[in-house]
């Protein structure tokens, strides 16, 4: 087993933005009217805890926010709020606001009939923008009336990937910077404090959008509050029946693509410094992307934690939950959905990276160490770290550290290891060995879903002051040093703690001996 060696420095002070908690991802709003959306919501945000999320649909007929009909001959407008009020009554509850993305477009304002996914969002442009925004501003003065004056906090999307052509007919940059200006006008006119982004690209021409978008907003005189991508690393997928199957793409050359957002952003004196948001990102980008559900999207995604606030304020994952139907309803429990918590609340590797990092904030914002495989902070109660392995060999990270002892006596430390890798933490496998039961029964899923949480390990850790010597400059350089040895065995993330010990026993009570006298 390969040993690599991490000397820490209790004085550094490393770049890292650790915005993990700030928003994820679900599917169509409309979703979020049923019982099992609801309980994986529940899920994560009792254990994780995000700020906002984002999905699609917000205006599509499923909401059904959006209606004309036929009086004295004229055409007139109304509208209803009874399922987005459900809606984000339940979010907010949850402790969870919306990121509003505006879309899709309701079948009878939409100037065609193109739709997309199997819930048949409408992708054309209004066939009449007067209309379109007058929707938009009547939604924000209802939300601010039933939710108060911090509905203005929340952030506002325009569209979703317009650059791609199923989610914008003929994907067309000149129409979509058309919609951008209509609608950041208008929400501007109304209450200038709501933060409008755009343009939500994804993938193609990513470069070529974000510029000829701000070339656009430029020659308009407008400046949107955020500038807006999506960020997925695979190859193109290969189809198998229902599932794609993804290679990962190099995490050098994903991260030099966002840098590269960011260059030409800030090559524009007006819009220099605007923040980043990437509204989506994952591995695959196909809701049957079978690496989702495995250990290896796990350690990826800790790499990608690691970097994605070095450029990008906010950056959101697709999806916390497995109800989702772009494709249609799942065929199966492992169907290589997006969310990081399958059905029946089972969590899956991916989960406890984003809890590791969560758990990392609430430590410490002090990072003290970091590189493409480990992050390391430093709090008032020690040290808390995240290493992982992407599918190399086992290997053992020896960490040495900087710890409190006074000279000529002892103080111990109490480590902590939370370990999440194909062998403890793998509900994948154990579905698999089950016979890959399509639809589990109340036992089955729980019994994988025992097979979904870190396997915890501790152990005492004793730190000595050095004796005998009478130079300052050679207990300087020797006291309060210690080295931990914690393996990271291939396609593993491991969460560690190593803090001060309180030692405490009751009169009479001997460990070594309860363990061992019997």
């Amino acid at each position: 087993m390969e040993t690599e060696k991490i000397i820490v420095d209790a004085a550094a002070s490393v770049p890292f933005n650790n915005n993990v908690d700030y928003c994820v991802g679900t599917g169509r709003l409309g979703l979020a009217l049923t019982e099992e959306y609801l309980k994986e919501l529940k899920f994560v945000q009792d254990m994780i805890g995000f700020s906002y999320i984002r999905g699609h649909g917000l205006f599509s007929d499923d909401v059904a926010i959006y209606h004309e009909y036929e009086e004295d001959g004229e055409t007139k407008v109304e509208y209803n709020y009874t399922y987005i009020d459900r809606i984000f009554d339940r979010f907010l509850e949850l402790g969870i606001r919306p990121y509003l993305e505006l879309g899709f477009m309701p079948e009878q304002l939409a100037s065609g009939t193109q739709t997309i996914f199997y819930w048949k969002g409408n992708t054309t442009p209004p066939k009449e923008y007067k209309k379109w925004t007058d929707m938009v501003i009547a939604l924000l003065e209802h939300l601010k009336a039933r939710y108060g004056e911090k509905v203005t906090e929340w952030p506002i999307e325009v569209w979703n990937e317009p650059n791609l052509p199923g989610f914008w007919y003929k994907a067309d940059m000149e129409e979509y910077c058309k919609l951008f200006k209509e609608t950041f006008q208008a929400i501007k006119a109304h209450d200038d404090r709501f933060k409008v982004g755009g343009p939500a690209i994804c993938g193609v021409r990513d470069a070529e959008w974000i510029q000829g978008f701000l070339d656009f907003c430029k020659r308009e005189g407008i400046r949107p509050d955020t500038v807006t991508r999506h960020h997925y690393t695979v190859e193109f997928p290969e189809r198998i029946g229902h599932y794609d199957y993804s290679k990962l793409e190099d995490s050098k050359m994903r991260f030099e693509n966002l840098q590269a957002t960011r260059d030409i952003v800030d090559s524009y004196e007006e819009f220099k410094g605007l923040p980043i948001h990437l509204t989506e990102f994952s591995t695959s980008y196909t809701p049957r992307g079978v690496i989702h559900d495995t250990n290896i999207n796990a350690a990826y995604l800790a790499r990608q934690l690691s970097g994605l606030g070095d450029v990008n304020e906010a950056y959101s994952y697709w999806t916390f939950g497995d109800v989702f139907e772009e494709q249609g309803v799942q065929n199966s429990l492992f169907h290589g959905g997006f969310g990081m918590v399958a059905s029946g609340n089972i969590p899956k590797p991916t989960f406890w990276t984003f809890y590791f990092f969560k758990q990392l904030k609430l430590f410490s914002q002090k990072c003290v160490y970091r590189d493409d495989n480990a992050v390391i902070v430093k709090g008032d109660k020690g040290y808390a770290g995240i290493l992982w392995n992407i599918d190399e060999g086992d290997k053992v990270k020896e960490i040495s550290f900087e710890l409190k002892a006074e000279n000529n006596q002892e103080n111990d430390y109490t480590l902590i290891t939370k370990t999440v890798d194909e062998t403890c933490c793998n509900p994948l496998k154990l579905w698999h060995d089950l016979g890959e039961p399509a639809y589990p029964t109340k036992e089955e899923t729980e019994l994988i879903k025992s097979a979904a949480w870190p396997l915890t390990s501790s152990s005492v850790v004793k730190v000595s002051g050095v004796a005998g010597s009478d130079s300052a400059d050679d207990r300087n350089a020797n006291d309060n040093k210690t080295s931990i040895s914690i393996p990271v065995n291939k396609n593993g993330v491991v969460y560690f703690t190593l803090t001060e010990r309180h030692f405490t026993p009751d009169r009479g009570y001997d460990y070594d001996k309860v363990v061992s006298f019997h």
